[in-house]
């Protein structure tokens, strides 16, 4: 059964936060809120929790897990960016982006893109995400809740626990966060290549 936080959208709670962080440092699986829409998420570590992931998604191998960065020196770390790409992205963060870039050594193999060894980065503008990633004090492995075969993301906090109950560890809400995703931008090439529009302004990268 998943513990259900409810957590301050503008003040988030210290005590929550750190509750939320010890239980993913002990393998938890969680579902939070982001400033796009909800998201799956757990340590880098956690082998079973991104395989629960790809079971509650049906994910297959080529699919882009994103690590949530609380900021740009934590995501330098773990991609590489020269430095047209480090302007643009430095540009569009915090926000509702997700970068697409070749990975760095510090990112686990089953992470990245199996051929081009690629992973998704991002860092959100949302106060409780940010809170919670300064606390645990490394990226979340992180997805996007869309279940198989809905259009969009669940809304409500009391919704994902009340569908994901079993298959989840906790559930942080914070209220509604949107159903609509970031906006992907592919720089593996070195040149902006828009993969999706969501809810960041696409318009700065094409």
């Amino acid at each position: 059964m998943a513990k259900y936080f409810d957590v301050h959208p503008a003040s988030p709670q210290p005590r929550t936060i750190s509750t939320v962080a010890d239980s993913l440092r002990s393998g938890a699986l969680i579902a939070y809120p982001t400033d796009s829409c909800f998201a799956l998420g757990c340590r880098l570590d956690n082998h079973d929790g991104l395989e629960r992931i790809r079971s509650i998604r049906r994910l297959d191998e080529r699919h882009h897990f994103t690590l949530m960065c609380v900021d740009f020196a934590q995501l330098g770390q773990f991609v590489r960016l020269d430095n047209n790409v480090f302007r643009a992205v430095k540009a569009a963060t915090p926000g509702s982006y997700t970068f697409i870039l070749p990975a760095t050594k510090e990112v686990p193999r089953r992470l990245m893109h199996p051929k081009k060894k690629t992973v998704g980065v991002r860092i959100p503008d949302h106060t409780v995400t940010r809170a919670l990633l300064t606390e645990l004090g490394e990226p979340l492995l992180s997805s996007t809740l869309l279940l198989p075969g809905e259009d969009e993301p669940m809304t409500q906090g009391w919704e994902i626990k009340e569908r994901l109950d079993h298959l989840l560890d906790a559930v942080v809400d914070s209220g509604d966060c949107g159903t609509e995703p970031t906006t992907v931008i592919d720089f593996s090439s070195g040149a902006a290549e828009i993969v999706r529009r969501g809810a960041g302004d696409p318009a700065r990268f094409e």
